[in-house]
């Protein structure tokens, strides 16, 4: 994978959708934030955004946090105790991404379930449960990604999410939404995001990728888990003063830019349509349900990492690898359907000059 601050120009950057920069309108909002401590509850910009929050995602309270990790950090502590389990699909971000975090800051440990694009079932919840016992790990929390980013943004349903929330509400076992992607969930599904935050202990949305903000995350539960949440926050140095600068831009993010999530999923479909074409792809585009394209190389000769390098330093387009053969593409504002196009034409004709190169050779070897 490139890591971000590569030496190569940039023409078009699918890389993720954290890299959105502040619109015009966005900056004006924030310049004109009204501010005051966070941490003293008087700063009203903050707050506008927790009670904005707050409803939308139909819990009783709410705070703001500078990013998703903290969120799902604090709540894996606050619903763990050490030595104790979070049961995650086996491609979770917080497994794949953060996996030092909940071991060192809650004691607890990862308990993978094998998922399918990053959805299990419940039986699969069931037959992952260990028995109680004073040598096992306590089934503390049942933590799912809304949508799956290693599972190439794929939802879930709200019947799924149903299903499983309620094998671990019969277990006791706390229950976490990872929703850094949420409502790009919501945008593809149509399902409201109370509804798929209500059978949730704790939930978070994330206002720095598709939304376009350029920092922050609200993390969201019941009025006795956000007083937890708080202490933790100034535990860990997240607690801020004038956060209403950065507040602001969540909020004008959640009031202007959620509806448009529907043209990076139509962005990333089309991507996708023009990609499952070549002989050295492998993808179906029936699978892009959000803004996010993983697709894999048939035949190639060079692994994945080796071509994006190639294709941002030869042709200004940046994607990430996965894997030795996987690529993931991301959708976002900053990208428009014109910008997608050429990207996957460039692509598709650097694969052709990549594979003609490597017949020659072997051509001349023989």
């Amino acid at each position: 994978m490139i890591p971000v601050g590569s030496p190569y120009p940039i023409r078009i950057d699918l890389f993720s959708d954290t890299i959105t920069r502040p619109s015009g309108a966005m900056r004006q909002a924030m310049a004109h934030a009204e501010v005051g401590d966070e941490q003293k509850g008087e700063d009203p910009s903050t707050n506008e955004l927790v009670a904005l929050a707050r409803e939308l995602l139909g819990k009783e309270e709410a705070v703001f946090l500078p990013s998703g990790t903290m969120c799902n950090q604090i709540s894996y502590a606050l619903h763990c105790r050490p030595g104790d389990a979070i049961l995650v699909d086996d491609n979770a971000h917080s497994l794949c991404h953060e996996e030092t975090g909940a071991p060192a800051l809650a004691g607890a440990l990862f308990r993978p379930i094998k998922a399918d694009r990053g959805v299990f079932s419940a039986n699969q919840l069931t037959a992952a449960l260990r028995p109680e016992g004073r040598s096992m790990a306590r089934n503390a929390v049942l933590s799912i990604e809304q949508p799956s980013n290693l599972g190439g943004g794929t939802c879930w349903s709200l019947e799924g999410i149903t299903s499983v929330t309620a094998v671990a509400r019969a277990h006791r076992i706390k229950t976490h939404m990872d929703g850094a992607r949420l409502l790009n969930a919501v945008v593809a599904t149509g399902v409201s995001a109370r509804d798929f935050c209500a059978p949730f202990d704790s939930v978070w949305l994330d206002l720095s990728k598709g939304l376009g903000a350029p920092v922050g995350a609200v993390l969201a539960g019941d009025a006795d888990f956000i007083s937890e949440a708080w202490r933790l926050k100034q535990r860990w140095g997240g607690s801020m003063r004038q956060s209403g600068i950065v507040a602001a831009a969540g909020t004008f993010a959640l009031r202007n830019n959620v509806d448009r999530l529907a043209d990076d999923h139509a962005n990333a479909r089309l991507l996708a349509e023009l990609l499952a074409g070549h002989r050295h792809i492998s993808i179906d585009p029936a699978t892009v349900q959000t803004n996010i394209v993983l697709f894999d190389l048939v035949d190639c000769p060079v692994t994945a990492p080796v071509l994006v390098e190639r294709l941002l330093r030869k042709c200004g387009v940046r994607m990430g690898a996965f894997g030795p053969s996987t690529i993931r593409a991301v959708t976002h504002l900053d990208v428009d359907a014109a910008g997608v196009r050429l990207a996957a034409e460039a692509l598709c004709e650097l694969l052709d000059e990549t594979y003609s190169m490597h017949v020659s050779k072997k051509e001349l070897l023989t």
